[in-house]
């Protein structure tokens, strides 16, 4: 089988939770709060202001993990990728474990390129949350991209079992699938999926790609040298 350049949407939004979840680590980091004025500014979406309010909450109670996760969290929302996995790191330094902390580390990482340490992060993720299928999908994704393509079908697959029908996931399933050469699985995904889901345009475009690279095997089109496999990112603006 021919590379192909395949579509696949880039990552899940980032999740934030305003408290702890059972299984933070010990040291005081399960019994931490944060400043429920800082928190109402990321609630309602005021990102500067929740800025300028976790800072001064970070300068007050620099041993809070609690609070640098968030002032993170809105720091990455704004684009400040660099301070976002900086405050990400000191939560996870001052003893916080909880599994949407490694999710958005894992996914600002991967934002940045870094593969190695996305793939750590991720896999925290989906230890400490193994019941939450965004952990799992974007563990595939990096795996995807690294070219361990048994991985991550795997994880794409428990992704699916606990969030069934989700068209992004299944994407990356068909896109698994054609990288393993596998087209007539690809085939089928992405057939499904246009059929459950007709606006959903990644399957429409793999599916095209895939049926252009099938007329070329057989001899329909003029046979063309066709890029090296590599994820088109299409950022996925949930607003």
């Amino acid at each position: 089988m021919r590379s192909i350049v395949l579509v696949i949407i880039a990552a899940s939004s980032l999740v934030f939770s305003p408290c702890i979840p059972k299984g933070a680590s010990a040291g005081g980091a399960e019994e931490q709060v944060c400043d429920s004025r800082a928190d109402y500014f990321l609630g309602v979406e005021d990102y500067s202001e929740a800025i300028r309010f976790h800072l001064e909450v970070v300068r007050q109670h620099p041993d809070n993990a609690l609070a640098h996760y968030h002032l993170g969290f809105a720091l990455g929302i704004v684009g400040n990728r660099m301070a976002e996995v900086t405050e990400y790191q000191r939560a996870e330094a001052l003893g916080l474990t909880s599994w949407d902390l490694f999710l958005n580390l894992g996914l600002a990482q991967l934002d940045d390129g870094d593969l190695d340490a996305a793939t750590g992060s991720l896999r925290r993720a989906v230890l400490l949350g193994e019941n939450h299928s965004e952990s799992h999908f974007n563990l595939a994704l990096v795996e995807e991209r690294r070219g361990m393509l048994a991985d991550a079908e795997h994880e794409t697959l428990v992704s699916l079992l606990l969030n069934p029908g989700q068209p992004d996931t299944r994407n990356l399933l068909g896109v698994i699938y054609a990288q393993k050469g596998e087209t007539s699985r690809a085939f089928q995904i992405w057939r499904d999926l246009v059929r459950d889901q007709p606006d959903y345009q990644p399957a429409r475009t793999n599916l095209a790609i895939l049926g252009n690279l099938n007329r070329v095997a057989s001899g329909e089109t003029a046979a063309v040298d066709l890029p090296r496999a590599a994820a088109v990112n299409a950022i996925l603006d949930e607003g």
